[in-house]
């Protein structure tokens, strides 16, 4: 569950802090007080898009945090597969926005906003006011089920769609590869032509570095000999050279060696050094006696560096890549030469492929019929919950022309809201009020079929009054029994069910606007119901309705 809510310089909120309970917590107040703000500041904790009008307008950075508890070991094991460890079963989300670029963090963990928004989805599910919209299109209905029934169809949708990848790309490879005589001999004839001159250079890996190597030692010969000439001339055994000066040094030295210890031990240390220097000429003598340059294997050296770099220009940028291009070349010359055999292959791959991809698609739409009957069941009940007297709901499958990642099914939710009237689909029959209704009705479904500890509803009350707002906040009650709830309404029904009750309210200090929210205790509790059911005018009748609304709500709470 969500514990705690902090947000700093966001919007119209200058500091902030929430402490979340149990249940159905609620969050009321005055249009425009700041109740978008709450939820825009938890979505952005949660990964998304930094919207410029929720920042303030100075330097200070902006700062939203979520601390979540975790006791769920399904969670916690997907969370290490994430190498996110809990600390105390608590898991801290935090985004920092500093001149509109956002910082998140994991439990102080620095991580990419798509992981957070990973994380997000274990945690919290969050419908606004514009989710319900989505029901309008039919594509989200496939979504809607195949999240209802995921223990079944999330494995198969995986192997689906990664099977799918390797039919389409037969089926490009088939189609790109049908052509006429002429064509076939003419991409053949130009295929060797290349293998050829691959082949006739006989490329080695690594040859081009060696060859760089050499090429740079050679076009530096005469600046080479002459610094090694002088560092030799330096450090040779001719009088003044650093060889001799050791020489005469060591003999000085080994001349009072015997005097004290500590002399020996420099005697020593200056006998390795003319060992070294001696070494050195050596080596460095040896070197310019075998060092030659010569014009003409400089001219094959540079030719063959010429050869290489035309081959990279045109094959690939080191040789291991022009030799992998050479062995593709070769395939596709193999199947030219045997064109026939090579399209059969093919057809038999794609026709393998298909037969395949339509077996687990007929599985697949075979798991989605069966749960589908589930789920409008369910929900139809969750209607008639809801207010829907006399309701039909369900689900229509059509077949797709094409094979898609998602198998053949289209699928789309029908009602009918009043007795004798045909099913038909939801954009033509609901209204905004009950496309509200119909979304809480399966995101209440959805969410007993769902281990997401929080459930946050931004105005689900959109287009509702009287008989339904009490039977939907009824509703949001039972839920609340079973998830963390986090509600924003303007209907006092709905806030009457409240297990805790949050007034988010605007005001302006030292000549600027801000907005604050407090827990409000039972007597609060009642005055803004009063508020939300009279308006500017909260009468003693009213407040009266008020308690008695809360009583009721109480009573209901306590007796089931």
């Amino acid at each position: 569950m969500l514990r705690s809510l902090h947000v700093k310089n966001l919007a119209l909120i200058k500091e902030i802090e929430i402490e979340f309970s149990k249940g159905l917590n609620i969050l009321s107040g005055e249009t425009g007080a700041g109740k978008s703000i709450i939820i825009g500041s938890i979505n952005l904790a949660l990964g998304e898009k930094v919207q410029k009008e929720l920042l303030r307008d100075n330097d200070e950075p902006s700062i939203v945090e979520l601390i979540f508890e975790v006791n769920d070991q399904r969670i916690e094991k997907i969370l290490k597969e994430m190498d996110i460890v809990l600390e105390d079963d608590l898991l801290i989300l935090s985004r920092k926005i500093i001149n509109g670029r956002g910082v998140a963090k994991i439990n102080a963990e620095t991580v990419p906003a798509s992981v957070m928004k990973s994380v997000a989805t274990l945690l919290i599910d969050i419908h606004g006011q514009h989710e319900h919209q989505s029901l309008l299109s039919k594509r989200k209905h496939l979504d809607i089920l195949d999240d209802y029934a995921k223990d079944k169809t999330q494995s198969l949708k995986i192997k689906l769609a990664e099977l799918y990848q390797e039919y389409k790309r037969i089926r490009n490879e088939l189609s790109t590869s049908r052509m006429d005589e002429e064509q076939r001999a003419r991409e053949l004839s130009f295929l060797e032509y290349e293998y050829e001159e691959i082949e006739n250079a006989n490329l080695l890996p690594g040859e081009d570095i060696k060859l760089e190597l050499d090429y740079q030692k050679f076009l530096n010969g005469k600046k080479i000999v002459e610094s090694l000439d002088h560092a030799y001339s330096y450090t040779k055994g001719d009088i003044e050279g650093a060889s001799d000066l050791t020489s005469r040094a060591l003999k000085e030295v080994n001349s009072v060696e015997d005097y004290d210890s500590e002399i020996k031990k420099l005697s020593q240390s200056l006998l390795e050094i003319d060992n070294l220097l001696n070494d050195f000429n050596r080596d460095i003598s040896d070197y310019l006696q075998e060092f030659e340059f010569d014009e003409t294997d400089f001219l094959k050296l540079e030719n063959r560096l010429d050869e290489i770099n035309r081959l990279k220009a045109k094959y690939g940028k080191e040789i291991e890549i022009i030799l992998e291009n050479q062995e593709e070349k070769n395939k596709r010359i193999l199947q030219l030469r045997d064109y026939d055999s090579y399209l059969e292959h093919l057809e038999k791959q794609l026709k393998s492929s298909e037969e395949l991809l339509n077996k687990l698609s007929e599985e697949l739409s075979d798991i989605r019929k069966k749960y589908a009957k589930e789920l409008t069941k369910k929900v139809k009940q969750s209607l008639i919950d809801l207010n829907f007297l006399d309701v039909k709901f369900e689900m229509e499958f059509t077949k797709t022309k094409e094979y898609t990642a998602n198998g053949f099914d289209e699928a789309e939710f029908l009602i009918s809201t009043n007795p004798g009237e045909p099913l038909k689909p939801l954009g033509k029959v609901a209204s905004g009020g009950e496309l509200s209704r119909i979304m809480l009705a399966l995101k209440a479904v959805l969410a007993n079929n769902d281990e997401i500890g929080t459930l946050i509803f931004d105005e689900i009350d959109t287009g509702i009054s009287g008989r339904t707002a009490q039977m939907v906040s009824e509703k949001m009650n039972v839920i609340g029994q079973e998830h963390q709830v986090i509600c924003i309404t303007h209907l006092p029904q709905i806030a009457a069910m409240a297990d805790s009750h949050f007034l988010i309210e605007k005001s302006i200090k030292e000549k600027s606007t801000i907005s604050t929210i407090r827990r409000l205790n039972l007597d609060e509790s009642i005055m803004e119901l009063g508020r939300m059911i009279g308006g500017v005018k909260i009468t003693d009748i009213v407040l009266e309705s008020a308690r008695e609304m809360k009583e009721l709500a109480v009573n209901m709470k306590e007796n089931g």
